[in-house]
């Protein structure tokens, strides 16, 4: 074997991931570790006349105008003439919000409604002019862009070990993001992930928190620059420990102590500041310090961490904006309204659509004593001086150079060279790779030809879901680069190996893997294994049959995170860890073909940026010596003197431990549950993942009207609005054994908020088979709620067990059924045996059952 860094192979000890880094990295932790959070010289020094300036400025500001600079406003919540009205600091595009909501909108559209919020804020009544800002999470490229280029996603550019790449692609993307009148992006992310279950780790670098640190710095130089004219303010989230969260579950609590949240998740932020960022996003995250005894909560209202720590001790002069209504999460808050979070050290709330009563709100709390006029003047000031550091904010985003022009969008060949670098090469036994041009190959799998798998979640939706391949028109697929690079008539495409004898080819190359999440969608539950096998199976039973052809079997693994994939080891005669690598896939190609005549021969020169499991269940206490497969570092070359022998593939572990609660839905369905509108008469129609679109059915006569709403997070409910007889609800194809669930006393558990009041009854269902159906009527519970008030119902299973319920078979495991005039929001329905400290269930009595 010729590994670069090292001779790992099978680990055989656990990886210290309090620090991620392997004996053999390039990137070694710190001799000394901080005892507490360290002052950071940035390299933008003291400007006393800026300052004076920023002084001058704020001292003759209204409240109003000082309030309304502290608030962020979702682009399709606010229009320019609103935010010329409430002097309003800054607006934002969320994950699949587009000008118009037209996801193919063009960079003139962009452009049109930047320099029109633009020319709002120059237009208020206000003694000095402040420009506005617009956010927006250009997170690998301009993600959120019809036709720009998509840099590889994080993860993989960790892989690829290069600080200058990440600084050119810094650069690049600011470029991207100028030309389209927007000013400010939300990255880099520096979460130091520790967890491959969070469905956000591909957005982390590494688990190595000395990389993430090199990054910080590199990415934030190359994308604020020196503020010219393609240039945007950086922004390092999300403070603190977003990657340290008790079974990477996100928005979780983490457990870690002082010193590991300092030198580990603090890293990157510490070569943010030295880089001069602008900005800095809380976090989600809560911290519990078991160690010391001190819980600090969510970070949004932790003092501790945002003032004491960032801005005191580490000296940070920007801002800190909340995440997504984030300020709601705080115990006595809402999305409109949080003393709290402004009081702890919060500069801008990120308030998307609540963003006039916050102001209203924030307003009062000044007026009564609540939040101190000393802590708003901070804000604003903070804000106010990032604003000026900004040079190219004195024009209008149309008079800059380069704005309006599409050919910005585009960096293809950078991306192309991140892909070469990012793969990295597991295993290669009988030297099977590199390939031979002219070879006869044959190529399977789901995401051979599939855009929308190959650059992942962040991509012009949130999710990443309810894309096309034409929803990227620069963009080249992976199948694509290998026609290519061997030929279009030696490369036959066939994804699910139907009609064809795989024995008639040299070689089949396999393209599989995950398909597109982000945040809270992409989470693997605490008691499921991390056997890709587990969720894919079809890939599994694809790839096995590939094997058994005789003929040399290369795997491209197209995934955001390692999973236990020994059962695709041992079916592989190659195997290239891929990442999310963006639009140009035939930088894949580039590396798995030798050199010919006029033909550069490529290598892999990835290795791995976070230790790869070995068993299913890596974060058990029982996992053992064989924790890890590959270490932090692991990475092969052309050539290997090392064949990869059989693993053992644990097929007696089904689960990582017995599973508490069964999520229904979350955001989206979860699977094996898939929403529905029905009714008697007129059938029923299937919801989708579409987080964009409204649904009003039937067409002809709408019975029911389902929209997308934050309830929680960031459209995590559906809003049904009865115009008749109808029923919303969760079904599977298959039913679900959750007996185990039921005898632990589990309850069937939903947040709603009642939009309008039903007058007659509310019926809320459980189904298990043909003529299996059990329903309580919730009519006169929810006629004691508040309108517009969030509710957590949590109804015990025992009641539907009284009225007949199957629970070894269960394929409606939810559904509500009303009449007009009955308007509601759902979100995080699910079967759940914890017990949860502020609960408060349902009685059978109260519900009719007795």
């Amino acid at each position: 074997m010729n590994s670069r860094h090292g001779t790992w192979l099978i680990v055989t000890a656990v990886i210290a991931c309090a620090t991620g880094v392997s004996a053999a990295s390039r990137h070694p932790a710190p001799t000394k570790p901080y005892a507490d959070w360290p002052a950071i010289k940035t390299s933008h020094g003291e400007d006393t006349a800026l300052d004076a300036r920023v002084r001058r400025i704020v001292a003759g500001m209204t409240l109003a105008q000082k309030v309304g600079q502290m608030t962020q406003a979702e682009i399709k919540s606010i229009t320019p003439d609103e935010v010329r009205k409430y002097y309003i600091g800054s607006v934002l595009d969320g994950g699949g919000s587009w000008p118009q909501m037209n996801k193919h909108a063009s960079i003139k559209d962009w452009l049109a409604l930047a320099d029109a919020y633009y020319d709002a804020s120059m237009h208020t009544d206000m003694s000095v002019k402040i420009p506005i800002i617009w956010g927006t999470d250009a997170v690998h490229g301009d993600n959120n862009l019809f036709g720009a280029t998509l840099f590889p996603q994080n993860v993989s550019l960790g892989a690829a070990h290069d600080v200058e790449l990440i600084h050119e692609i810094g650069a690049s993307t600011a470029k991207a993001v100028r030309a389209t009148g927007v000013t400010w992006s939300f990255a880099p992310t520096l979460a130091v992930a520790q967890n491959a279950r969070w469905g956000r780790s591909y957005e982390s670098f590494s688990s190595q928190p000395s990389l993430v640190h090199e990054y910080a710095r590199a990415y934030v130089e190359g994308m604020q620059g020196d503020f010219g004219p393609h240039n945007v303010m950086a922004t390092a989230k999300h403070f603190v420990g977003d990657g340290a969260t008790w079974l990477g579950t996100d928005q979780g609590e983490s457990r870690v102590d002082k010193a590991t949240m300092i030198n580990v998740h603090g890293a990157g932020y510490f070569g943010a500041l030295e880089a001069g960022v602008l900005s800095v996003m809380a976090s989600y995250n809560s911290w519990n310090d078991i160690a010391d005894h001190v819980n600090y909560g969510k970070m949004t209202g932790a003092h501790a961490l945002l003032t004491d720590a960032l801005k005191n001790k580490m000296g940070f002069r920007g801002f800190i904006v909340s995440d997504w209504n984030a300020i709601g999460q705080l115990p006595g808050c809402s999305n409109a309204s949080c003393a709290q979070a402004i009081n702890a050290g919060i500069d801008m709330a990120m308030t998307p659509d609540d963003w006039k009563a916050f102001i209203a709100n924030t307003m009062h709390q000044v007026q009564d004593g609540e939040i101190p006029m000393a802590r708003i003047d901070d804000a604003v000031s903070r804000i106010v001086r990032a604003k000026l550091s900004m040079t190219s904010l004195d024009k209008r985003p149309s008079q800059l150079p380069g704005a309006g022009d599409a050919g910005m969008l585009q960096d293809r060949t950078l991306a192309r060279r991140a892909v070469r670098e990012s793969l990295v090469l597991l295993k290669n036994n009988h030297d099977v790779l590199p390939l031979k041009r002219g070879m006869k190959l044959l190529v399977v799998g789901k995401s051979a030809d599939n855009l929308p798998n190959q650059v992942g979640g962040w991509s012009l939706t949130w999710q990443g879901t309810d894309n096309t391949n034409a929803d990227f028109p620069n963009a080249q697929s992976i199948l694509s680069g290998l026609r290519d690079a061997d030929g279009a008539a030696n490369v036959t495409f066939s994804e699910n190996a139907q009609g064809v004898d795989a024995k008639n080819y040299d070689a089949i190359v396999a393209v599989i893997g995950e398909t597109p999440f982000a945040e809270m969608m992409g989470d693997i539950a605490p008691s499921s294994t991390l056997r890709f096998g587990d969720r894919f199976p079809e890939d599994v039973t694809l790839l096995r049959k590939m094997a058994q052809s005789g003929k040399p079997v290369v795997t491209v693994f197209v995934s955001g995170r390692p999973l236990f994939v020994n059962s695709l080891l041992n079916a592989s005669d190659a195997f290239v860890m891929a990442w999310l690598p963006g639009s140009e896939g035939a930088g894949v190609a580039d590396v798995m073909f030798a050199a010919t005549q006029g033909k550069q021969p490529g290598n892999f020169n990835g290795t791995l940026p976070r230790p790869w499991p070995g068993v299913p269940c890596p974060d058990s206490d029982k996992a053992g010596a064989s924790r890890w497969l590959f270490a932090p570092g692991y990475g092969l070359r052309y050539p290997t003197r090392h064949d990869l022998t059989a693993l053992p593939e644990h097929d007696d572990v089904k689960a990582c431990a017995d599973a508490s609660s069964m999520p229904v839905f979350h955001t989206l369905a979860v699977a094996p549950f898939a929403l529905y509108l029905a009714d008697k008469a007129q059938g029923e129609q299937a919801v989708g993942t579409d987080l964009n679109s409204e649904i009003s059915w039937p067409s002809d006569r709408p019975l029911l009207r389902l929209r997308t709403v934050q309830l929680n997070t960031q459209q995590d409910a559906k809003a049904i609005t009865w115009l008749g007889a109808g029923r919303f609800l969760a079904r599977s194809v298959q039913p679900v054994d959750v007996s185990k669930l039921a005898a632990a006393h589990a309850v069937l558990q939903f947040d709603m908020v009642i939009n309008t009041p039903a007058k007659g009854s509310v019926t809320l269902s459980m189904g298990c088979g043909s003529g299996c159906h059990a329903s309580v009527d919730l009519g006169p519970t929810f006629a004691g709620y508040a309108v517009g008030t969030r509710q957590s119902v949590s109804i015990p299973l025992a009641c539907f067990a009284k009225l007949g319920a199957n629970f070894a078979s269960v394929d409606v495991p939810f559904e509500i059924a009303a009449d007009a005039p009955f308007a509601a929001s759902f979100a995080d329905i699910r079967i759940n045996a914890v017990k949860e400290a502020n609960r408060i269930d349902l009685s059978c009595a109260s519900v009719g059952v007795k």
